[in-house]
């Protein structure tokens, strides 16, 4: 089976594309298959702004289509910046997001958090299948490594004992909250 990413973040993309590797006959991205579209993700959950990816694009192609929906939860900001994540400080900008969440943590002792995602796998008929993913950790003081995107500098990881900036995309594909989700996805098709 063919399927298209509804994204046009070429790390989640790569990211994708490499937990996935040989599951998909092929696996394209937006831009690959001609599709431009930036659906607005209003969604009040993950799922909401998933789903609303998958029908947005599905309705410009006959493939299959894969979203998701990523966000990192604060516990100590109420599970903040969750479904908001991307444009925390503004439009997609990483450095910004990370700058404000530091800022808004500097008086918490609770740096917990986790990063979660929920991936929908729709089909040209407009069935849908759905896979969820977490991973737990904490926000660092301040960010360790060069690796990673969004936040991944700043999340430290219970499971592998260090920042994700740090890892190897390998590392991060075998624990990450999207390689969670997707697993989840897989085991029910």
């Amino acid at each position: 089976m063919d399927v298209i990413i509804a994204s046009n973040n070429s790390h989640k993309i790569k990211e994708i594309r490499q937990i996935l590797k040989d599951k998909f006959d092929h696996i394209y991205s937006l831009e690959e298959s001609g599709i431009i579209c930036d659906p607005e993700e209003n969604g009040n959950t993950f799922y909401d702004n998933a789903l609303i990816k998958a029908n947005t694009v599905g309705q410009l192609t006959d493939k299959a289509v894969l979203a998701d929906d990523t966000g990192l939860c604060v516990n100590a900001l109420n599970g903040m910046p969750g479904v908001h994540s991307a444009r925390y400080a503004g439009n997609h900008d990483h450095a910004a997001n990370r700058a404000k969440l530091l800022k808004k943590l500097e008086d918490k002792q609770d740096r917990t958090a986790y990063f979660s995602t929920v991936v929908v796998l729709r089909y040209p008929d407009g069935k849908t299948v759905v896979g969820e993913g977490r991973v737990n950790g904490k926000i660092l003081k301040k960010e360790e490594g060069t690796n990673g995107f969004g936040y991944d500098t700043l999340f430290f990881c219970d499971d592998l004992n260090k920042s994700f900036g740090t890892c190897s995309d390998e590392e991060k594909n075998s624990v990450s909250h999207r390689a969670r989700a997707l697993n989840d996805l897989l085991k029910k098709l």
